[in-house]
């Protein structure tokens, strides 16, 4: 049988390579920014014969409340990455319209443009922080969307709320500003959320996967003006969320929980501040970026000494960042985990090849 030929876009398309689609074998994991904190759900499996709700109305309510916004703002996806790709299906035309984004920035935004035949208009991360908002609108020209991740991985930059409200303001009627939350739960006097009443051209996309310690769900939100949402809920798939995700983001919403997780989130603050002062007293490390998050990029001196932490199984994420592939990223863990970083950075540096 013949093969189907394949849309160019996908044919030519390189998939985004994500930390655990690399099989890597260690013993300590800090490459995914995944929390170090597990939790202890209970679930009821009565109902699983029968159809979700396709919004379950307790999770809508119980994020809007922690968001600060009203239900009719809030809509659940699988991930943020959901997020995004709906808002590329929905209001980018394949092969016509083009998303902004600033580089570098999360793989995400350019694969899925990919995928749906959509142009990049590829900017730098220096004109998003140095840049005017007139300048920034500017240079995005007549893209669709702009994504600003705020905090950026894997930098850790940030943009103040007043610059991300000039330009959704500079972008009025042209293009949807579409603010990347992630990691906002290291950082929350930063984020954009409390713009979406001012500004009906701004999407702001969280997950519980980071701070909430819930990578393994797959649950995301993206936050908007209703008139936003509503194409966009014509779009996403009938049920996309399962019920023993709604039952557990529900429980991970309560008060309780939310307190629990700010608790963390304060733990893991404070360990990256004194990891980030002992990469910066280390031979091998020749830079390190300051920014937020729950993580810390810093540029190697020798590639070699990120191939020995891998072979001693101190599994981080290597990057190549301004044409230079020395550069590595590496999430705040436990005190136990971040230990045999301490211990890696006062090994003898490795030889070089």
């Amino acid at each position: 049988m013949s093969q189907i030929q394949l849309p160019e876009n996908i044919a030519s398309l390189n998939a985004y390579s994500s930390a655990k689609s690399e099989k890597l074998n260690g013993t300590t994991w800090l490459n995914a920014n995944e929390s170090p904190y597990s939790r202890r759900v209970s679930l009821d499996f009565e109902a699983l014969n029968r159809y979700p709700d396709p919004q379950p109305e307790a999770v809508i309510k119980a994020y809007a409340s922690y968001a600060g916004l009203s239900p009719e703002q809030v809509l659940m996806t699988r991930g943020a990455d959901e997020g995004i790709e709906l808002l590329v299906r929905t209001y980018c035309v394949p092969g016509q319209d083009k998303i902004a984004l600033f580089l570098p920035t999360y793989g995400m935004y350019k694969v899925t443009a990919d995928t749906h035949n959509v142009g990049i208009t590829a900017l730098e991360q220096s004109l998003l922080q140095q840049g005017s908002a007139a300048e920034i609108a500017d240079a995005v020209g007549n893209a669709k969307l702009v994504f600003i991740c705020n905090p950026n991985n894997p930098t850790g930059a940030t943009v103040s709320t007043d610059k991300i409200a000039a330009i959704a303001a500079a972008l009025k009627g042209k293009a949807l500003v579409v603010v990347d939350e992630a990691y906002i739960e290291f950082c929350e006097q930063l984020t954009a959320a409390s713009l979406l009443s001012d500004f009906d051209n701004l999407v702001v996309l969280r997950t519980l996967s980071k701070a909430f310690a819930l990578a393994g769900l797959r649950t995301g939100f993206t936050l908007a003006p209703p008139d936003v949402l509503a194409p966009i809920r014509k779009v996403i798939a009938p049920y996309p969320v399962s019920a023993v995700v709604a039952q557990i983001a529900q429980e991970a919403l309560t008060p309780d929980a939310i307190t629990q997780m700010r608790r963390q989130v304060s733990i893991l603050n404070k360990a990256k501040e004194k990891l980030t002062e002992v990469l910066g007293g280390s031979e091998k490390i020749a830079k390190v970026m300051i920014g937020e998050g729950n993580f810390i990029t810093v540029q190697v001196r020798q590639v070699n000494d990120i191939k020995q932490a891998m072979q001693s199984g101190l599994i981080m994420r290597p990057f190549t960042l301004f044409g230079e592939d020395n550069w590595l990223r590496i999430s705040i863990g436990s005190e136990q985990e971040l230990e045999q970083v301490r211990r890696w950075l006062t090994q003898p540096q490795a030889e070089q090849q």
